[in-house]
């Protein structure tokens, strides 16, 4: 029995599997496989090798290639006479239920895709009711189109049920059938219940949001693991978990903050990311709401990411699908403890690139050229913090004015 509990907690190890296509070439690949990787740290999963593939877009029937799926197929062979089995092989995009049942059947071991990945990874993060109710509701809808796969799945396990339990289908293939409408049916009943409790959750939110008073509300927002929690514990000296993994924050977080007097309510969001599955958007619908409401957006990016304009697009492009794109909002570029510059000689002639500009360039290139508020800090290091405040406080106090015009208390402020 001790010798099982040690093998069943021993880390598992995966494969990652990528296509490079017109659309996507052989850096962009490397750059989603990267995080990919990260997502896969994340979930608990060590990524022991990566796969590639060049084609003009993916197999409707297995993704890869043929030639590409016997290669991945001989390498979990070696690596099983090695003893050291692959645990699973991760797609970096979505599969549907046909590419997941062809793989799984040709390469016999756990398939996942990035959706199915970040859900998991979603379902172990999630700690109240309300992240778990959502996190449940977009499951059930991955799930879904995928029944019949799972079906298939357990028909090969089972031992055969009312036709004596041989290896011919055909015994099975009613049963199944059957189980599997009634699967469906429970499935949506309980995404139906789901809901009800969302939209139970929204309303006592939606209570909650009009009894904060007259407050303007800001909210911090980013792609994932940018530093937005740990700017949220900064500036509202609160102690809200913060950690160097991907969606370190499920549930929405709102603190009153103080800033030379002036009050305002700050709300620290679950973070996006490239292929967001659109279950997840969906599902998260009342926790998304602190977005929609806030009067201003605080737009946290990590500097120091290799590939962070990419980021920034991703994170417009989400809140444009939420409706918030004509909010007002802030660029803080963050973590620039973390951004790396090579000071160049004055008889330098090489190009500059984000190698070798200092920070001084860095305030006067397109990143602060393109974004009326854009603000350099470091919220770990507490690097130009003060000019932050400054900044965020004559914003928050411009909103409040136009949005609370009678309000006595700005007064009161300019009095004392």
């Amino acid at each position: 029995m001790k010798e099982f509990i040690i093998s069943e907690v021993k880390t598992e190890t995966a494969i990652l599997v990528g296509l490079i296509t017109k659309e996507q070439d052989e850096a962009k690949t490397k750059e989603y496989l990267d995080e990919l990787e990260f997502l896969a740290d994340t979930a608990g999963a060590v990524t022991v090798k990566r796969f590639t593939q060049r084609v003009n877009g993916p197999s409707a029937v297995t993704y890869v290639g043929k030639g590409k799926l016997e290669e991945i197929k001989e390498y979990i062979k070696q690596k099983e006479d090695d003893d050291e089995p692959i645990g699973m092989v991760i797609f970096d995009d979505e599969l549907s239920a046909k590419q997941m049942r062809n793989i799984e059947q040709e390469l016999g071991v756990k398939i996942l895709d990035r959706t199915s990945l970040i859900l998991d990874i979603f379902a172990m993060r999630a700690q109240t009711a309300n992240a778990k109710t959502q996190v449940e509701l977009a499951q059930y809808r991955y799930m879904l189109p995928r029944l019949q796969r799972l079906w298939t799945h357990l028909e090969r396990q089972g031992g055969g049920s009312g036709s004596g339990g041989g290896k011919g289908s055909v015994g099975l293939r009613g049963p199944g059938e059957t189980q599997l409408e009634m699967d469906r049916r429970i499935i949506l009943q309980r995404m139906s219940l789901l809901k009800q409790r969302l939209a139970e959750i929204d309303k006592q939110k939606t209570t909650q949001r009009k009894n904060r008073g007259r407050l303007i509300r800001v909210a911090l927002v980013g792609y994932t693991n940018v530093g937005k929690s740990t700017t949220m514990n900064l500036l509202a000296k609160s102690e809200v978990f913060a950690e160097n993994k991907l969606f370190a924050t499920l549930d929405t977080t709102v603190r009153k903050v103080v800033v030379e007097n002036l009050p305002f309510l700050l709300a620290d969001t679950v973070g996006f990311i490239r292929k967001l599955p659109t279950d997840l958007v969906d599902s998260f619908k009342s926790t998304l709401d602190e977005v929609r409401e806030a009067d201003l957006l605080l737009h946290v990016v990590d500097i120091s990411h290799p590939d962070f304009e990419e980021q920034i697009q991703v994170v417009n492009q989400t809140l444009s699908e939420l409706g918030c794109a004509d909010k007002p909002s802030m660029i803080i570029f963050n973590k620039i403890d973390n951004y790396h510059w090579i000071e160049k000689e004055e008889d330098d002639l090489t190009p500059a690139t984000k190698e070798n500009i200092t920070l001084d360039e860095l305030k006067k290139t397109w990143m602060a050229k393109e974004h009326d508020q854009c603000l350099f800090i470091s919220a770990k290091k507490k690097e130009n913090i003060d000019e932050f405040k400054e900044v965020l406080y004559k914003k928050v106090r411009e909103l409040h004015v136009q949005k609370y015009p009678y309000n006595d208390f700005l007064y009161n402020i300019e009095e004392e």
